[in-house]
Parts: structure tokens; sequence; C-alpha cells
């Protein structure tokens, strides 16, 4: 006898990580589906080869892609999702798809430093304007848009300073001139903010980070809210020539499975760290945004359902050998350029914020950190150890 489908709106988050994109018969009855390492499908009616409804090569994905755009879908919600090889090239396709020649985009000025160097390089030479906003700009955003404007870029919270943008206002004003909105959702990994019932138009996201959780696949995605924003995002990816290897996407089927309780244990461990170094006489600020002290704390507690592992500290003016000493001598903590994995991650990050409107304030070094899965109190000691060394 048939099973019977699951309604996954009726479904909780874990629930839904563990069967989203799961087909017995395309999978022919394995728990996970079969990985495809396909350019050339081979068709027998040449009435199928071009313009029909079949899969003529393998560039549009197999089981294991199919699998993945489902799960995504039922996770983060919207219509569809596109798969891309990269979190930057999700960035990169939902720019272009959006994007017009002599037009002018708003950007978040918190902004992720690739996604900036793209807009500032490629777009530039095909005659696209990029204007920055200040990423508290709200319900003000209205007053920037012009008839030459043609999108908005946003990422909340932002790349490194972690403002938390208030998205239903800004898309209220952009919808009210018939404009998309695009969001970074990476910070949420798609489940701690929900863009299209906030007024979204395409999410993206780098899959790499907690989706994948294992510092080993990339792969990125946009999901569309709409058909019409589908089928734009879709025909600007095959134009693109954009792909997902089939090997990275059965990496990210299977951390997501795990992705609930990664999420959980990392939100919690990170929150405990971050109240811990908010007591620290070494440290100017810290910059997370479940805390009461940040900001934009009852903006993310509005419309945000959690935390996720990675923010920011600012510590207070400390002489460069003392600053390169706390670095180099931690014993868990690594330095390494992304976040979301097992493993816990801290960064400099002043050499990477490049802003024009919403410059960073204090004096002392910015901190980025990824909290892992280690126990939070062999973190914090190894903190506690660095700090100790900032000191001298």
């Amino acid at each position: 006898m048939a099973r019977a489908p699951l309604d996954f709106g009726k479904l909780r988050l874990e629930t839904r990580l563990a069967h989203a994109g799961r087909d017995r018969a395309r999978s022919e009855g394995a728990v996970n589906p079969p990985v495809h390492r396909a350019t050339t499908l081979l068709i027998d009616d040449p009435d199928d080869l071009y313009g029909g409804p079949k899969k003529t090569y393998g560039i549009d994905g197999m089981a294991v892609q199919q699998a993945l755009r489902e799960a995504l879908v039922a996770i983060e919600g919207g219509v569809s999702a596109t798969l891309t090889p990269s979190g930057l090239a999700a960035c990169t396709l939902a720019l272009m798809t959006v994007a017009k020649a002599g037009g002018e985009l708003l950007v978040t000025d918190a902004l992720y430093a690739p996604t900036r160097r793209f807009c500032e390089t490629t777009l530039k030479r095909f005659g696209v304007k990029t204007r920055y906003i200040d990423p508290r700009s709200g319900a003000g955003i209205a007053d920037l848009i012009t008839d030459e404007t043609c999108g908005v870029f946003l990422e909340s919270p932002g790349t490194h300073t972690f403002e938390v943008m208030d998205v239903p206002a800004i898309a209220a004003a952009a919808r009210a001139r018939n404009l998309p909105v695009v969001l970074d959702n990476t910070w949420s990994a798609g489940v701690y903010f929900k863009p299209f019932e906030h007024g979204v138009d395409i999410s993206v996201q780098a899959l790499t980070k907690y989706q994948s959780g294992h510092a080993d696949a990339f792969v990125g995605a946009v999901l569309a809210g709409t058909s019409a924003w589908a089928e734009r995002v879709n025909a600007t990816n095959r134009q693109l020539g954009l792909f997902a290897s089939p090997d990275d996407c059965y990496l990210l089927l299977r951390g997501l499975r795990t992705l609930g309780v990664r999420l959980e244990r990392q939100s919690a461990s990170a929150l405990s760290i971050a109240q811990w170094l908010e007591a620290r006489p070494e440290i100017a600020r810290v910059i997370h945004p479940a805390l009461p002290s940040h900001p934009d704390h009852a903006i993310w507690n509005r419309d945000f359902s959690g935390a996720s592992g990675v923010f920011s500290c600012q510590v207070e003016p400390a002489a460069p050998e003392r600053l390169k000493a706390m670095l180099e001598g931690f014993s868990i903590f690594a330095m390494g350029f992304s976040w979301g994995g097992y493993e816990s991650l801290i960064v400099p990050s002043g050499k990477d914020i490049r802003r024009v409107v919403a410059k960073p304030s204090g004096e002392g070094t910015l901190l980025r950190l990824s909290i892992g899965l280690e126990h939070p109190d062999d973190l914090i000691a190894d903190l506690e150890a660095g700090l100790a060394r900032l000191r001298g």
C-alpha cells in the first residue's frame, strides 16, 4: 500500500529536515538519493531532443539536486530553489536576475565583501550602478528610490557588524514602487528568518555554511517567492551555465538532516559565550542580535525565531603584538574565512570591512566568532587564555 505523502506545512522543523526531499521511487527505496555524475543523457525519441519537457543534459541536475531543491523549499518556503556552485554564485545570480543596464541597485552597506566586489566591478562594467544604503534605513529607503532603481539587495544581519535590517518596512517601500527585494539570508540558514513572510522576493543562501556544517562542500541556492521570479532566476541560471556538483549536493543533503540539532547547540553556545564576553573588561562591546544590548534587538526579537552561532566583539585598543599573540595562541579557535561548520573560528574583521555610509564605530579591533560544536566551557577557557595574552 502506498504511503501517504507528508504535509510539510504541518510538520515541525526537525521532521521537515529529516524527511524533505526524500522520494522512495526516485531513490529506488534507498533512504538517500542516488548520485549521478552525468553530463550526457541519452534520448530515444527525436521529438524529445529540443524544447520538450524531458531533461536532455546533465547540467539541469539529476535526482540528488532535485532532492536538495525540494528540501530547501520545504524548510525556508517559496516556490522553487535554484542551485549554484557556491554562495557567492548565488548572490551574483540573484543580482544578475534583477539588474538592468543603466539601472541602479540599492545595496546594504553591511555587505559580504565578494558581493560588494561583484557590484563594483562586473555590474559596473555592464552599466549597472550601485548605491549603498545604511542597513538601518528601514522605511526611509523610500526616499532613495528613483526612476533608475531596479532592485534592492539586503543582508541581515550584516556582515561583521550584524546590523538587523527592518526587512518588512524596506520590502513595503520597494513593493510600492514595484521593485524586487533580494535578501542574503545565510545567517539564519533559512530557519530563523522566513523571508517570503516578510515581503522578500528572492532569498539567497550560502549552503556552504550551516547546511553543510562540515567545511567540505561548496553550494549556494537562490529561492524565489513567486513563480514569476522563479522563472526569471532559472532562465538567468541557464544562460550563465551555473551548476551544482552532485557530490556536493549529496553532502549538503546529508548535512541538512542534522541542521536542527546543530543550530540549536551552536546558537545556545554562542549566546552563552557572548554573555561571558560582555562581562569582560578587555571587550569594548559584543555585537550579537540576541543580546538586549544590541541596537536592533527589538527588530531581531520581532522578526527572527532564533539566532545562529556567528557574532562579533570589539576588543579594547591594544598593541598589535598583543593582539597577534592572542590570535596565534588559541588551542581550539582557529582563523579561517568561513563559518557555520562544526569547528569554532575567529578572525579580525577590520581589513574586510568596506563601508561608505555606515562605517563601524569604536577604536578597538573587531573580531568575528563562529561557534562550533565544542563544549562552550572549553571555548570560554580558550578565550580566557587568549584575553590573558592580550593583556600581556
